[in-house]
């Protein structure tokens, strides 16, 4: 799934497990919650080090003029 899905999936199962006293449920939600946001902090470093790259390659052109 997707960072944005899992984040809410677990927000989601948490809730309905604080609601019924589902102590599982709420764990899991919590597990997939940290599951989106490690999602995400994944896809922001890989739009980092493609912009690094895109930078890198417009300053070695800019060098070889």
């Amino acid at each position: 799934m997707g960072e944005y899905a899992d984040k809410t999936k677990g927000k989601l199962k948490q809730a309905v497990g604080s609601l019924t006293g589902d102590k599982r449920l709420k764990r899991e939600g919590e597990q997939d919650e940290r599951k989106g946001q490690a999602e995400g902090v994944v896809a922001s470093a890989q739009r980092a080090v493609k912009g690094v790259q895109k930078d890198a390659k417009h300053a070695l052109k800019e060098l070889s003029k």
